[in-house]
């Protein structure tokens, strides 16, 4: 068969030149020593990529031969694991070469003197994967027993997850390269564990070398080049410690958050978001090609985001370094624990560590995420110190290993410590939708109805007692509403325009990208198929100016009922480009024309309507492009009854 995701899994510590993938085919057993199945490495050995499809199984073995390359024969052999799911025991020629808990960091082990004197070796390895994942990071894997928040998780992924592979390396060698773009945004700071001397290069803009390596150190770029999210750039570092050579990357930009606003290399940034959960249908956790990753990214922009918030998921480096190369920003987060014990919180704080050390060089990664909706929390942080405790202390390792980038402590609700203030609200009438929008933004109410289960609404707050979220970027952290895919389509166009009808809203997360099993909410199907959405088009409703109609909607396809012989529809635009935007806002009967201003909301233009049908509304800048589109559909009062 051909090798399954060939493609070499680490991007931003790059040993490419020589490595040995060993995905595949690999024997597996469901008890000690009883080797009668394949599975194919690294499908989660719940999905049908693995060949096995195997659910709730808590323990499994992995076998394969292994063999090293003659050229590495004087250097140290390294065995990597991208990700396992949960712990891992990995046996070479019957000795443990290394055990690992924690589904979502990678680990290795140097396996040369446990080979034979060819350099073969036979590799086993067990895999521990509880079924009761309450205490350990698991994020939308299915426990039992049950998380709390069992109604929107999924059939979890155990076992070998991401990329097995072999890498030559000298005995001293580098073990830890961070890139940083400095305040200045005029070159790059280089971070470097290993031996000296030290040659450190940009290809094509600079050189240094060191006789005796200083720890860190400022490459300079005379005529730096900005990674933004329309043009991308990102710079190649090499670097050449004694006989070692790592190349990494990262790009030039600056996050700043002040006022009401996200900056990005001091432009004011609207948030136009989408959660992704990171699930695909034969394969779980783990995309079935690289190509997927890439797609998953292009499928995002097409829908007119320009962030994505990877949910509750270290995700494949891979979808990052897509990320990075396409210009699309990113919320990071770790995969939440169900249940709240000393255990639990030590796992969620070391896999949140891991985290920004695995992934800090990424330039499209603009927020850190801890907790989410107090999952892991009980549910329960304002009414307990010690969970309060948890979140200021997630919060502050994540400011520690990178003050460059904000974070938030407590996505949703009750936040402790944090530098973005976002709340969770979903609500299926949009009238009270479009009232409680307008109370959370704008005044210190910073309460809510959140609907826990079929019968369970609790009032929710955003600040846990004694912070104060005042002067704080505060934004969206989900929505979403409706049960048909017409019902979505309706909702996420109205509920969009009223977060952007409020400039101190700095940018919103719809939930979500995709369909996932049986929550059936996304934009695109579970297979990333396009969805009929009652004629909404999402590159329309997250578009950088849209139209905001000053009506509440009945319901869909009757927006407006027509009461009458006319009525009066005020239209608004909100524009968050960088420019002002002069144009002429059209429809069947008229036009009439706009200046919009950056991030700012103008006033009405009032629209008389006479008759049924849909309503048509678009703006063409200057010169005659459309740049924003909308609609209403107006029915007549119905005299039948």
């Amino acid at each position: 068969m051909n090798t399954p995701r060939p493609e070499y899994p680490r991007p931003h510590f790059d040993r490419s030149a020589r490595w040995l993938n060993l995905n595949g085919e690999w024997e597996f057993a469901r008890e000690p020593d009883q080797f009668g199945q394949t599975i194919v490495v690294p499908f989660p050995w719940e999905h049908p990529d693995s060949g096995v499809v195997a659910h709730w199984l808590p323990r499994a073995w992995y076998r394969r031969r292994i063999e090293r390359p003659a050229d590495w024969a004087g250097e140290r052999t390294i065995l990597h694991f991208g990700a396992v799911h949960h712990h891992a025991t990995v046996w070479v020629n019957g000795a443990v070469a290394v055990a690992h808990s924690g589904g979502y960091l990678p680990f290795e082990a140097d396996i040369t003197d446990l080979l034979d004197g060819t350099g073969a070796g036979e590799l086993v390895v067990q895999v521990d994967a509880p079924t009761d994942k309450r205490f350990i990071p698991h994020g939308k894997q299915r426990s039992t027993p049950a998380d709390d928040y069992d109604g929107c998780a999924f059939t979890p992924s155990s076992g070998i997850w991401q990329t097995v592979w072999l890498e030559p390396r000298p005995a001293e060698h580098i073990s830890q390269l961070d890139l940083r773009p400095t305040e200045m945004l005029d070159g790059i700071e280089v971070t470097m564990t290993g031996p000296s001397p030290v040659r450190l290069e940009i290809p094509g803009v600079v050189v240094r070398e060191y006789d005796v390596w200083p720890g860190t150190v400022m490459l300079p770029i005379a005529e730096p080049r900005l990674w933004t999210v329309d043009n991308p750039h990102v710079y190649d570092v090499i670097v050449t410690a004694g006989e070692d050579t790592v190349r990494g990357y990262t790009g030039l930009r600056k996050v700043e958050w002040q006022g009401s606003n996200l900056l990005l290399n001091g432009v004011p940034t609207y948030v136009r978001g989408v959660l992704d959960q990171g699930f695909w249908p034969t394969g779980g956790h783990t995309a079935p090609s690289d190509e997927a990753l890439r797609r998953d990214l292009e499928l995002a922009r097409a829908a007119g985001f320009n962030l994505v918030r990877k949910h509750i998921k270290l995700e494949d480096p891979r979808w990052l370094y897509w990320a990075d190369r396409l210009g699309m920003l990113v919320w990071a987060e770790p995969p939440s624990t169900g249940r709240f014990t000393a255990e639990a919180v030590a796992a969620f704080e070391e896999v949140a560590a891991g985290m920004v050390a695995r992934d800090g060089n990424h330039p499209s990664i603009v927020i850190w995420g801890a907790y989410n909706e107090e999952w892991g929390l009980d549910w329960d942080v304002p009414g307990d110190p010690a969970k309060q405790d948890a979140v200021r202390r997630a919060c502050r390792i994540l400011k520690d290993a990178d003050p460059t980038r904000p974070i938030v402590d407590n996505s949703g609700w009750a936040h402790v410590e944090t530098d973005l203030v976002d709340w969770h609200y979903y609500d299926e009438n949009v009238g009270s939708w479009a009232a409680i929008v307008d109370r959370l933004i704008n005044t210190e109410d910073g309460s809510f109805p959140v609907r826990l289960g079929p019968d369970f609404v609790a009032e929710k707050a955003i600040a846990a007692p004694g912070f104060d979220g005042t002067g704080k970027v505060q934004l969206n952290g989900e929505y979403g509403g409706g049960s048909t895919s017409v019902e979505r389509g309706w909702h996420l166009r109205w509920q969009t325009q009223e977060l952007r009808r409020h400039p101190r809203n700095a940018g919103y997360i719809y939930t979500e990208l995709y369909d996932i099993e049986h929550e059936t909410v996304g934009i695109y199907t579970y297979d990333r198929r396009t969805k009929d959405l009652g004629g909404v088009i999402p590159s329309d409703v997250h578009a950088e100016t849209v139209l905001i109609v000053d009506i509440i909607p009945q319901a869909p396809g009757r927006d407006l009922v027509l009461d009458g012989n006319s009525a009066s529809i005020p239209v608004r635009v909100s524009h968050t480009g960088p420019e002002p935007l002069l144009g002429t806002l059209n429809w069947s009967a008229g036009s009439a024309p706009v200046e919009a201003k950056p991030f700012t909301v103008t006033d009405p233009v009032e629209i008389t309507v006479t008759e049924p049908g849909r309503l048509h509304l678009w703006i063409t800048d200057t010169s005659g492009t459309a740049v924003a589109r909308t609609f209403v559909d107006i029915t007549p009062v119905d005299t039948s009854n």
